[in-house]
């Protein structure tokens, strides 16, 4: 499919979001501010919702994504590649955007992918006029993997897929688009994510995914050439969302300590599950269980590609602890750029659960699938145990 075919694709709203009835807003959903990322009920729960609306085409948002996607540079023969996507799915919290952020900039230095980044951001500073980056939405992640897969070699190139939210009980990922209560949302299942990275061909993976049960996904995302890393097993929740800490345990261990001793995917895991497990038993936290899955395929691939990379110092984490210090917002004209940059399973911690969506729904197909639009979830402040 030609560029302009995915732009005027991903245009066109192929889902629509959920909105609950007012009334229902408040049931049950529990966010962690120090502790997991939100756990989240049963979806069955929630079984009243407003009809399905679709969503207008944002004419702004279609110019950003546009930019970052032409931004993108394609591969160099000969070269292994690694593509990198960021992906912070809840506008309502600080510590997701950071994460996306410092992803791009820690790939695009330290990992050879500047030109080959793309950020996707829900966040209440990435909105309307002022933002600078184009909305994490299914839409646009689709549209991103597709681009990708059109400019990647699809055998010596590989992507790295870093999605950073809250969890559901129901292995989906929660998307909120705004910070309030009346916020669109949407959740993304683990086969339809599945369906995204077939369809846009893209056959080496790495994939990280930092939320509660995030472990879920694992089944789904299984293959010979893939690497999947997750927050949580697919019973626990995981820690440190919220506003009152700059990283979520699992962003911190992993994309901001591992990822700066070493340049083995499968080491910077074996790093980030032991230091999150010493912080847990520090804190008197269940254990997340992160897990880790190795394609049998893979290893060769990652292999070529850290053989190319050279010594760079990981850039520093430039987020503050919000009760020290006041966060720094992205300037606006600071746009995430697209920059670039046998199996087996491994028990490992789980994220506390994110927010879980209003209204249980089965999974979607990749196009013409429709949601509704839906007020997000009302999270209180206190710890699921």
């Amino acid at each position: 499919m030609r560029f302009a075919a995915i732009i005027c694709a991903m245009s066109t709203p192929h889902r629509s979001r959920l909105r609950p009835y007012r009334l229902l807003l408040g049931v049950g959903l529990l966010l962690c501010v120090a502790g997991p990322h939100a756990a989240v009920p049963p979806t069955g729960g929630l079984a009243a919702t407003a009809p399905a609306a679709s969503t207008a085409p944002d004419p702004v948002q279609a110019r950003l994504l546009q930019a970052q996607l032409r931004a993108l540079r394609p591969q160099r023969p000969g070269v292994t590649d690694l593509y990198v996507v960021g992906f912070a799915g809840d506008a309502s919290e600080d510590v997701f955007r950071n994460e996306t952020l410092y992803l791009r900039d820690l790939f695009a230095q330290r990992f050879d992918a500047e030109g080959r980044i793309v950020t996707l951001i829900n966040h209440a500073d990435n909105l309307g006029t002022h933002a600078y980056a184009p909305e994490a939405s299914y839409e646009h992640l689709d549209a991103t993997l597709r681009r990708i897969g059109q400019l990647m070699d699809r055998r010596e190139d590989a992507l790295l897929l870093f999605l950073t939210s809250h969890g559901t009980e129901q292995h989906e990922l929660y998307l909120q688009f705004g910070p309030g209560e009346d916020a669109e949302y949407d959740t993304i299942a683990p086969q339809e994510l599945r369906r995204l990275l077939d369809r846009a061909g893209i056959r080496n993976r790495i994939i990280v995914i930092s939320a509660c049960y995030s472990g879920g996904f694992v089944p789904a995302l299984k293959t010979a050439d893939t690497v999947v890393i997750t927050a949580a097993r697919r019973d626990r929740p995981s820690f440190g969302c919220g506003n009152t800490a700059s990283a979520t345990y699992f962003g911190r261990a992993w994309l901001i300590d591992a990822l700066a001793r070493t340049t083995d995917v499968v080491e910077s895991y074996r790093l980030a599950s032991a230091e999150i497990s010493a912080r847990e038993r520090a804190e008197g936290e269940a254990p997340s269980y992160p897990q880790l899955y190795v394609g049998a395929r893979i290893a060769p691939l990652l292999q070529r590609w850290r053989a190319q990379l050279k010594p760079v110092a990981a850039p520093a984490y430039p987020y503050p602890e919000p009760d020290t210090a006041a966060e720094p917002a992205p300037e606006a004209d600071a746009a995430p750029q697209a920059s670039g940059g046998g199996a087996r399973d491994t028990p490992a911690a789980q994220h506390a659960a994110a927010p879980s969506r209003a209204t249980a729904r089965g999974a979607v197909e990749t196009t013409g699938s429709p949601h509704a639009k839906s007020s997000a979830p009302a999270f209180s402040a206190t710890s699921p145990r």
